[in-house]
């Protein structure tokens, strides 16, 4: 079994300081309620030990560890003591957790336990307000701040790291760009020398047949075919270890034009014609792959039917320029075989890269017939979107959207925590307001069984500031809303020996 890794020093310093800052309000015993008494120091300094020592592996466990400390000490949530401990705790739990599943689950479970520990306690239902607020600002706010640090510190990395990626990517890059100039030069080198030998085993088989030769002439002649035909397999050998795998065609221009090319085949002993127009120079790469296109024809006419005759014609169209070369059969009869098979991939290759098509076929009378059509002016090449790019302003899409959600987020819990206990006022204040046509039917001396029927659910907590002194001699006086509304005024009812005795307004007016 492997050691388990340790953590680094710098991270037992910060959290033995932030355990130290956490004592602090409570060595201070500065709340009374949890700080009287030197045990429950003791206690509450373990505790956050305890917390700050978990908080890198399960970082919400000290948020509710903290959270339950704080609701056995005031069902509000909010302490002196322990507050500081919730702010860095959810602040932490944001920071390091990245799912927000369990920390939604946890604010719910908190919003839920000081709701049922206030109807337990008998408690004001305000005070569930006050842990509501509190949860807001003191725990959801801090998480939503470090979720936000957290995504701001994972689009840093992301931008340092595919900073890196492509750096190594320019400099792979570099490699392969060398070596695929490299391969062109490797394949421009067979396309030439493989041309050149291809006409010196021509001229050389020509010499071979001539009858005005000696027998040691034409000896010696065929040995110079054989050694020509030898020297191209060899190059074609040796050039198929140098290219790459999938590596393109080569691109490199000849320096010589068609018309050029087919005069030297035609003066290697070659029988060919050619049929083309008057022309301006073809930009781009169209140029160049309608060379290579005419030699790689001639090279195979010459390679596998030799005496047979061949034709290239060029003809211009109206986007591009045709060309057409038809070799007729050969002694050998081979003249559809390809050159070695690797010649007419590389031309589809290179056609392909100058916008254009290669097609090939054989004649019925066992010729070989090779067509390609060029544009003059080849779209360029469209690239891609680098996936870095995309990358990175995926992270920054993430990093705004969490940006946004820790603004709304607070706003929106704080709106609905505004229009939740706008809405239990009213509903508080409906259950002790008496319309007035039912204070109207009251009258002195009536029994408050028979005034019962008359009266809210539940009367107010007390007299309103600056209201009159109760009448002498009253045993209990009670107090109603007349508006839904507004505080005062009131209606006072006082009862003596469970009789009402008096009935008035107050403060507006008071009778006796």
């Amino acid at each position: 079994m492997s050691e388990r890794p340790r953590r680094p020093a710098r991270a037992h310093a910060t959290d033995a300081a932030l355990w130290l800052l956490l004592c602090v309000p409570v060595l201070l015993r500065s709340d009374p309620n949890d700080g009287g008494s030197w045990p429950l120091v003791a206690l509450g300094v373990t505790v956050l030990g305890g917390c700050v020592a978990v908080s890198r592996r399960w970082p919400l466990v000290p948020l509710a560890v903290t959270v339950a400390t704080s609701l056995t000490v005031t069902p509000e949530l909010f302490t002196a003591s322990y507050s500081p401990a919730l702010v860095a705790f959810g602040y932490l739990a944001g920071r390091r957790r990245a799912r927000t599943r369990g920390a939604l689950w946890l604010f719910a479970a908190i919003a839920a336990a000081g709701l049922l520990l206030t109807t337990v306690t008998g408690t004001p239902l305000g005070q569930w307000f006050t842990l509501l607020l509190a949860l807001a600002l003191a725990v959801v706010a801090p998480w939503l701040i470090g979720r936000y640090a957290r995504q701001y510190d994972r689009l840093v990395r992301s931008g340092w790291e595919l900073a890196d990626r492509m750096e190594r990517e320019r400099a792979a890059v570099a490699d392969r760009e060398r070596l695929r100039e490299r391969s062109r030069i490797a394949g421009d080198m067979h396309d030439s020398l493989g041309h050149d030998l291809a006409l010196i085993a021509i001229r050389a088989g020509a010499l071979e047949v001539d009858p005005g030769l000696g027998p040691d002439q034409r000896r010696a002649a065929g040995e110079l075919r054989r050694a020509a035909a030898d020297a191209t397999t060899r190059l074609r050998d040796v050039v198929g270890v140098l290219r790459e795998d999938g590596a393109g065609a080569p691109t490199t221009p000849p320096g010589e034009t068609v018309e050029e090319l087919v005069a030297r085949a035609r003066a290697s002993g070659l029988p060919v014609t050619l049929t083309t127009p008057p022309m301006p120079a073809l930009p781009g790469m169209t140029g160049p792959a309608l060379h290579r296109v005419v030699q790689e024809g001639l090279t195979n006419a010459a390679k596998h039917a030799p005496g047979a005759a061949v034709s290239v014609a060029v003809a211009p169209e109206t986007t591009g320029v045709r060309v057409e070369v038809v070799s007729g059969p050969g002694g050998s009869g081979d003249a559809a075989l390809p050159s070695g098979g690797t010649g007419l991939v590389a031309l589809d290759e290179r056609v392909r890269l100058a916008g254009g098509s290669l097609t090939h076929r054989a004649t019925a009378d066992g010729g070989f017939v090779l067509t390609a059509v060029l544009p003059r002016d080849p779209p360029p090449p469209r690239p891609a979107a680098p996936t870095s790019a995309r990358e990175l302003d995926r992270a920054r899409r993430k990093v705004r959207r969490g940006l946004t959600q820790a603004i709304w987020i607070p706003l929106a819990l704080l709106t609905a925590l505004g229009v939740l206990m706008g809405g239990v006022a009213l509903w508080t204040q409906h259950r002790s307001y008496l319309e007035p046509e039912e204070y109207a039917r009251l009258h002195v001396g009536q029994s408050y069984a028979e005034a019962a029927g008359e009266l809210p659910a539940r009367p107010l907590d007390g007299p309103p500031h600056g209201a009159p002194a109760e009448p002498p001699g009253t045993d209990e006086c009670r107090y109603y809303r007349t508006t839904l509304l507004a505080a005062v005024p009131v209606y006072r009812l006082c009862f003596t020996a469970g009789r009402l005795a008096d009935k008035a307004e107050v403060p507006r007016t008071a009778t006796r």
